[in-house]
């Protein structure tokens, strides 16, 4: 089942292993949402569309001119569906699990995390990945150097950094990287929260080659900042296989970005990917590796909060 998880994985990820280079901690490798990482192999040579668009691709930098950006934000205008692209859509939900998939309320997430570096990958650290939809997320992760946690509730959060013991607030853009996680996460397009946003299209794009007799639907999201994030389904089985995007890294060089499904095990009468692998500019640059999920468990409220000394956060 992936959820917005996937996406913020990758950049919750990076996040951290960012925060812990500077501090002086390794983890398990090299490098990022929903915590992430970025790095990759070639994706599929074959990527035609056999139905070309003259939307923008996410291959590149999506932007708008200012003043059609200005007036897009600006306007209260509903969301622009096409027929195609919701029925692509309806039948993703009933292949996770139909009604089982629509009525997750949590979830926790136990597993692995490897960063690759130049196609070679490090030292797995473990994870533990708590969730309440629609917009709080608590992640941990563990290795022999230490422990950080990264919290999100909604526009704000706090992250614990075990090599220099100190709690602090989230920074802005820090924040705004949870925000696009979720705007580009197949959980925020199956579940409808995209939708919220005024001006926003999703459009059927075509069908396109995904391997040895293997072709993928892909439909498209744009919103209405020029945000454009495509997602490709099973043609045969309607599973989510991948979603494909474009984000500018810490140096202003943007770059395709991709999330890649598999291993789909049923938990719960759910489907879920227990293989999640990120590429950036067709390089391999993280894998997540579940080990469980636990749909609707009951999580304490407080695993949210931020702790007011170190020595509460030891109590949870």
């Amino acid at each position: 089942m992936d959820r917005r998880l996937i996406l913020r994985f990758n950049l919750m990820c990076r996040a951290i292993i960012t925060a812990i280079t500077v501090t002086g901690i390794v983890f398990a490798a090299a490098s990022s949402t929903r915590l992430s990482a970025q790095s990759r192999k070639a994706p599929p040579s074959s990527t035609q569309v056999t139905q070309p668009s003259p939307s923008p691709s996410p291959s590149t930098p999506s932007t708008l001119p200012p003043q059609q950006k200005q007036s897009a934000l600006a306007s209260d205008t509903k969301p622009t569906i096409d027929p195609k692209a919701e029925q692509i859509l309806r039948r993703a939900v009933e292949a996770l699990g139909g009604n089982n998939y629509v009525n997750v309320r949590s979830s926790i997430g136990r597993g692995l995390f490897t960063s690759f570096k130049d196609g070679v990958s490090g030292l797995p650290s473990s994870f533990t990945d708590y969730i309440v939809y629609p917009d709080r997320e608590r992640t941990e992760f563990r290795s022999s150097e230490g422990r950080v946690i990264q919290t999100n509730t909604g526009a704000k959060g706090w992250l614990f950094d075990g090599a220099t013991r100190s709690i602090k607030d989230m920074k802005p853009e820090q924040v705004e990287d949870f925000r696009f996680a979720m705007r580009t996460s197949v959980d925020t397009l199956l579940r409808n929260l995209w939708r919220k946003e005024s001006g926003a299209t999703l459009s059927y794009i075509g069908r396109r080659e995904a391997g040895l007799a293997r072709r993928n639907e892909v439909v498209r999201l744009l919103y209405a900042d020029g945000l454009t994030v495509e997602f490709e389904f099973g043609a045969k089985d309607g599973l989510p296989a991948k979603v494909i995007y474009a984000r500018k890294d810490s140096e202003g060089t943007a770059a395709p970005e991709e999330d890649r499904f598999a291993q789909y095990i049923s938990t719960n009468s759910i489907l879920a990917p227990f293989i999640i692998d990120h590429y950036r500019a067709g390089v391999q640059t993280s894998r997540i590796n579940y080990q469980s999920l636990d749909f609707n468990a009951p999580i304490a409220e407080e695993l949210f909060t931020k702790p007011a000394s170190l020595k509460e956060l030891k109590v949870k």
